[in-house]
Order: C-alpha cells, then sequence, then structure tokens
C-alpha cells in the first residue's frame, strides 16, 4: 500500500511538474480579428475583416478585402514590436509632411513585419517584399487563407494578446492604374513607393469573453465573411470545450 502511494504520489508531482512545463506553450491559444481600414493619406476606399486563430506556435489566418488597386500584387503582413503602439497609423505620423504615410512612418503604431501572409512558402520576415508571393488582388479583391504558419514564442503571444496588427500595402497615388512615380519606397529603392506604402490597416483584437468579435461588414464579400465568422465561432467552441476539460481533470485530481 506504502509503494502504491509513494507510485501515486510521483505520477501527481510529475503531472504538476509537466503542466508547468507546458503551460506557457498553451497560454497563447486563442483568436483574434480585425476590421481593416484605409490608411490616412492613401487615398484607397477599400475595406477588409482578417482573423488570426493561434495554436500554440501555429497561426491560421483568413483574409479578406476589397477596394484595393486591381491585378497589382499587394504584400500584406502582420506587424509587431513592444515598443509600438499596436494600433494604425493616424496622419501625425507623416513625419515628412507630404501628406501621406510610407511603412517606415507607420512603424510607431503598427511595429515591425513579423509574418509575411504570403501565398507560399516562406511566411517570415524575410519575405517581406516577395512581391511574387502575395495576392495580385483580382478585380480589386483579396480573399486568403493560410494556416500552418510557425511564429516565435513572442509572435504567438503577441497576437494572442491583441497586440498586432495586419496591414496591406500597395496604394495608387496619381491614380495611374499601376504602381509608378518618381518616389521610391523606403524598403526598396527599386520599387516605387506607391509600391511598399500601407493602404489598409487593423488591429487585432482579442473577441469579448462571452461573446465574438466580428469586426465590420465587407462589401461584396458577404460569403467570406460568413466564412469567418462561422471559423470564429468553432474557435470558441473549441476553447471552452478545453476550458471544461481542463475543470473536470482538476476535480478528478483533487478527488
Amino acid at each position: 500500500m506504502r509503494t502504491t502511494t509513494r507510485i501515486a504520489g510521483a505520477s501527481i508531482a510529475a503531472a504538476a511538474a509537466l503542466a508547468l512545463t507546458v503551460g506557457p506553450a498553451y497560454a497563447a491559444d486563442g483568436w483574434v480579428s480585425a476590421n481593416l481600414k484605409p490608411v490616412p493619406g492613401s487615398e484607397v476606399a477599400g475595406s477588409g475583416t482578417a482573423q488570426v486563430t493561434v495554436t500554440g506556435n501555429t497561426i491560421k489566418v483568413e483574409m479578406a478585402a476589397s477596394g484595393l488597386l486591381p491585378d497589382q500584387p499587394h504584400a500584406a503582413h502582420i506587424h509587431f514590436a513592444a515598443a509600438a503602439r499596436h494600433e494604425c497609423p493616424t496622419i501625425k505620423d507623416d513625419t515628412s509632411g507630404d501628406g501621406t504615410l510610407n511603412t517606415t512612418e507607420g512603424g510607431p503604431a503598427y511595429g515591425d513585419i513579423v509574418v509575411s501572409l504570403t501565398k507560399t512558402g516562406d511566411t517570415s520576415p524575410k519575405s517581406g517584399l516577395a512581391i511574387d508571393r502575395f495576392s495580385t488582388a483580382p478585380g480589386g479583391t483579396i480573399s486568403y487563407e493560410r494556416g500552418s504558419i510557425k511564429v516565435s514564442d513572442g509572435v504567438a503571444e503577441a497576437i494572442s494578446r491583441g497586440q498586432s496588427v495586419v496591414v496591406v500595402h500597395g496604394v495608387d497615388h496619381n491614380h495611374d492604374g499601376k504602381y509608378s512615380g518618381e518616389t521610391k519606397s523606403d524598403l526598396d529603392p527599386k520599387l516605387p513607393t506607391e509600391a511598399t506604402d500601407p493602404a489598409l490597416c487593423g488591429a487585432l483584437h482579442v473577441a469579448p469573453a462571452g461573446g465574438m468579435h466580428t469586426g465590420g461588414g465587407l462589401s461584396g464579400t458577404t460569403n467570406t465573411n460568413g466564412m469567418l465568422l462561422a471559423v470564429g465561432g468553432v474557435a470558441l467552441a473549441a476553447a471552452a470545450g478545453s476550458g471544461a476539460f481542463a475543470a473536470r481533470r482538476s476535480t478528478r485530481s483533487r478527488g
């Protein structure tokens, strides 16, 4: 009997140690959503929604947007920096005073690139300007979904805490239907600034307790919005089920 008690006690201690070890990985689990709106000075009349589901060190991103420059590549990223304001920039961030915002000027608001929302291949900040792997916005719309994106502990935690921002880049200041102009990009002098200036932006927010955070409607993309809402509901249900299981397991342990 004493041997059995010692083994049971050791098992409980081992389980407690394991819980402490794996606990932080589960702390980042959750989902966040954003309402994408035009960046001040961009002259973009578009809108959109984005949702990110976090599971440990893996994220799934779903995004729909419209009103963008048609048939041109639009780089899109998740941004974060500890020192950033974790929000979209305002025209007050226009340090050059030219009435528009480039990516660097928006940095104090949304931070650095932490995830590149490419359609294929690498998703790290190294692919921030991989123009050939971003959506070209056919007809001015983007419908994006990609899962199994690996991120660091810090990025997963920042996203799940609602401290990151989704930014879609690419504007048409001179209204000629393409990326052009004499002003060069602050990120790559081989590109015009129109190709990399922020167009749409939305801060990713945590869903309120007991409800769903759905953001705003997206004109012309009702089906995609429905998909985002449905997936969000599934994520909440899964989270609730996981919590209930943990509670039952805790009760059995105490018993």
